[in-house]
Formats: structure tokens, sequence, C-alpha cells
């Protein structure tokens, strides 16, 4: 049964995460939004969550259908696609590890987010750029060591090895903290040219990731994204200087 993802089609924002889950999986999904035709559009996903939402209605996308299943939340969404595709392991513990790690790197998106919003969503970069000035600074010098280095530990304590978060092979927390590092890479040029050397098991992570084949397919072609300053992860140059 083919799964249907409810994201806004332009950005990769928190629907990235549960894209590159899909993809590594080699899954069968409809990216409804970027779908043309009466069946697809924004208009397809805005309609589940006014004119015909159902008694479980999500909040906001992504969220995703699966036969009768609608969910929403992007932890909550991989929580339901991990055991169906592959991307965790079989016992409890590892699977509400699995949640936690994931939980936790949605905690991050939230603040990498808030670097440019911080006092609204609904005003203009511009209009907050002196509070976003300051709350970059205390992010670049806090929040991105705090976060990178708790997962870096993650890494280093796993008894599998430090090539994966949870167990021995690839997980979807595997794939969320690529795209931490690739997104904070965009956004932060010279920050995480600065804290790369201090996780070498977050980066190379990143880099085994990026080379599997259906990772590396998907990184190289339309389906893609690109990052731009209408997501999550935005580049304004003055944010990435030193404080």
């Amino acid at each position: 049964m083919t799964y249907e993802l409810f994201y806004w089609p332009g950005i990769q924002g928190r629907g990235e995460f549960v894209r590159l889950a899909l993809e590594a999986a080699g899954a069968a999904y409809v990216d409804v939004a970027r779908k043309h035709g009466p069946h697809g559009g924004v208009a397809a996903m805005t309609r589940l969550m006014d004119d015909e939402a159902p008694a479980r209605a999500p909040f906001a996308p992504p969220f995703l259908r699966h036969g009768e299943v609608l969910i929403g939340q992007t932890a909550n969404i991989l929580l339901y696609l991990a055991p169906r595709l592959g991307l965790v392991p079989e016992s409890e513990a590892d699977r509400l590890w699995a949640h936690q790690l994931q939980l936790t790197a949605m905690d991050f998106v939230v603040e990498i987010h808030d670097t440019h919003h911080p006092i609204s969503s609904g005003m203009y970069y511009q209009d907050q750029q002196p509070e976003a000035l300051r709350r970059a600074n205390e992010f670049r010098a806090e929040r991105i060591p705090k976060f990178l280095g708790w997962f870096e530990s993650a890494l280093a304590r796993n008894p599998s090895g430090p090539a994966h978060l949870v167990g021995g092979a690839l997980s979807y927390p595997d794939l969320s903290l690529f795209q931490l590092i690739a997104g904070l890479r965009y956004a932060f040029p010279r920050a995480m040219a600065r804290q790369q050397p201090a996780v070498p098991h977050c980066v190379a992570l990143h880099d085994a990731v990026a080379r599997q084949p259906r990772l590396a397919a998907y990184l190289a072609s339309p389906r893609r994204i690109a990052f731009n300053n209408q997501g999550i992860f935005r580049h304004y140059p003055e944010l990435d200087d030193e404080i």
C-alpha cells in the first residue's frame, strides 16, 4: 500500500525527516502536495485539516496517510513507519531509545527555527532581526555544541559501535542526524566548520548516510528539495558571524 505524505511542496522542513526514511527504505509513497491534479497540491493537504477533517485530524503538516491510518507529528510518523520499513531494531528498548533520539532531534529543530524567528513565526525575519542576532549568538556558542555533543556521546556509547545510533544497522535516527548536520552546514557554515572537529562520529555518520545507494540517488534527484530561506534551515550570513 502506497504511503501518502502531506507537507508543504517548496521546503524540506519537518517533512524531510519522513521523506528520508521513505527514500532510504525504497518505499512506495506519494508526496501529495507536490502532485498535480484534483487529488494533489496544497488543497488536498488542507482539506484533511479543514473541510474533510476526520475525528482525529492532524494539527499541521507533516502528516501521513496509510490506508485508513492518518498520523501527524514527525516523530510520531517515524515511530509508525520505522518497524514497517526496517529502520529500527525489534526490541522495545531499542525502539524507545530510537524514539527518544528522534524527539531530541525535533527539540533541536525548534531551536534552529527560532534563530531566525525568535519572536513570532508570523513576523518577517527582517522585523525581528535584532532579536535573531542575539538568539543566533547564543545558539552558535551554546546550543549547537550541547545538542551535537549529546548525539556524539550517544554514538560513542553505542555497544554496537559508533557507526550508528541504535544497534549495528541504519535506523531512522541516523537519517535524522544526517539531516541536522546537512541543514546546519547550510545555515551556519562558519559555526559548523568550528564545531565539526569536536563531533567526528556525527560527521562520519552524515557522510556514510550520504553514500547509501538509495539516499545518494535521492539526494541527486529532483525529489530532494534544495535548502532555501523559506524552511527551517536558513542561511543569513549575519547570523553566522563570530560573537
